[in-house]
């Protein structure tokens, strides 16, 4: 049986591109490993989230753009609050976050104070707040002036 060489190509060709074929592509064909993390263009891990997907048993099955979503939504809140946080260290002098700031972040923001609500940070502290009736009472001079009594 005659067999027929693509036009072009030579037998040997031909050949080689059978045993590539057959071998799986080349070395210089071959893309290396991409990560679903890397290929969504995240930092969050892709396959872990699916995997707490899998094993939480929420459902029966998992679609493979759930666990892509979550990441996504899980990577942009955690930058929210690090920027946030890190925005209250520098307001405070510092090179650090520490749980404080991330209490201030969390709690002067108001999207994110609303989805926190119930939620306690260990050594996070609260607010500076002192209500307005605690405050030293204002008076008026003759120049018109407020003086603290």
């Amino acid at each position: 049986m005659a067999t027929k060489v693509p036009r072009g190509m030579t037998m040997k060709e031909t050949v080689d591109e059978g045993k590539k074929f057959l071998k799986g592509k080349s070395a210089a064909t071959k893309s290396s490993a991409k990560s679903r993390s890397a290929r969504a263009g995240l930092q969050f891990p892709v396959g872990r989230v699916h995997r707490y997907l899998r094993e939480g048993r929420y459902c029966e099955r998992i679609g493979a753009g759930a666990p892509v979503y979550m990441a996504a939504v899980l990577e942009y809140l955690a930058a929210e609050i690090l920027e946030l946080a890190g925005n209250a260290s520098r307001d405070n002098k510092k090179t650090r976050i520490i749980p404080r700031h991330i209490q201030l972040a969390v709690r002067n923001d108001e999207e994110l104070n609303k989805l926190l609500n119930n939620v306690t940070i260990a050594s996070g502290g609260v607010l500076p707040n002192i209500h307005a009736v605690l405050l030293p009472k204002k008076t008026k001079t003759k120049m018109g002036e407020e003086q603290a009594e």
